[in-house]
């Protein structure tokens, strides 16, 4: 009995050092070499996972970037350019430095401009809300004002303004990475330039309806009335399902559209008062 015990735990030890070599040599022959560059790449990286640069996250960022040899496209939105000059140096490359963005709110409707008609009692999520009706406004188009947008924020560049029941993006702390467009059912908000000393035009309304419709929802959506297509003389704007959008690669900040709008929807951001107005105080 003893014997054959002590055969049987020597059987199995025999066979079991026999699979270990075998599995080591297999391991051997299949074993897939990482390119030591993703690990420098990485720690040049902010190591945020935001997803802002379109892959999963930093590791499946850095070894398409590295196997890829047009990189003149390829962003990371939190390091921004002085982190893709560094992976630049790493890998021998040259990179073209990317205009800075950040993230916009393409609605105005406030709880003063854009009257609440109904009340929600349900889960407070943008995403829920967009689900089940059409909101607490008459505009089907405007910001739901739950906050899925400020939730999804890892940057803590977003809050909720309690007075306009809107969010607000804090520009020193955006990173551009556009999770907050992500999550946003409306999809009004938008990755634009920050433009020269960061200054930029764009229209804050998202609304598609006619401007007999919206003039009954809400004091500031933008009527497509063409006015500011007529007044740009570079022609950076356009006039769309009956809305105008800006293009910020042809508008040169001239800002000749933004008084002759009657609604005032065109928002600027970051100008100087103009002369007029100081002026006139």
């Amino acid at each position: 009995m003893t014997s054959t015990l002590l055969y049987t735990i020597l059987s199995l030890s025999i066979l079991g050092g026999l699979l270990a070599v075998i599995l080591y040599f297999v391991a051997q022959k299949f074993k897939v070499q990482e390119d030591s560059r993703i690990e420098q790449v990485l720690e040049a990286l902010p190591g945020a996972n935001c997803g802002g640069c379109g892959f999963a996250g930093c590791r499946a960022f850095a070894e398409y970037y590295i196997n890829n040899p047009d990189s003149s496209s390829f962003i990371c939105p939190v390091g921004g350019n002085e982190a893709m000059m560094h992976i630049a140096q790493i890998l021998g490359r040259e990179v073209k430095e990317q205009v800075p963005k950040l993230a916009v709110l393409r609605c105005n409707g406030s709880c003063q401009n854009l009257p609440r008609i109904n009340t929600y009692n349900g889960s407070l999520s943008c995403a829920v809300a967009a689900s089940l009706y059409g909101g607490q406004t008459g505009c089907s188009y405007g910001c739901l004002g739950m906050g899925d947008c400020v939730k999804v924020c890892q940057f803590n560049a977003m809050v909720m303004d309690p007075l306009t029941c809107l969010p607000v993006i804090l520009e020193d702390k955006c990173t551009s990475c556009g999770a907050c467009v992500k999550a946003c059912p409306r999809n009004i908000l938008e990755i634009r330039p920050k433009g020269p000393k960061n200054r930029r035009i764009y229209v804050a309304c998202a609304n598609k309806d006619k401007g007999a419709v919206i003039r009954k929802v809400c004091t500031v959506g933008c009527l497509g009335c063409q006015l500011c297509l007529k007044a740009c003389p570079f022609e950076a704007i356009t006039i769309a399902d009956n809305l105008a959008t800006i293009d910020p690669g042809k508008c040169r900040l001239c800002r000749k559209c933004t008084p002759v709008c009657p609604v005032g929807c065109i928002t600027e951001i970051n100008f100087p008062p103009k002369k007029q107005e100081i002026g006139n105080e």
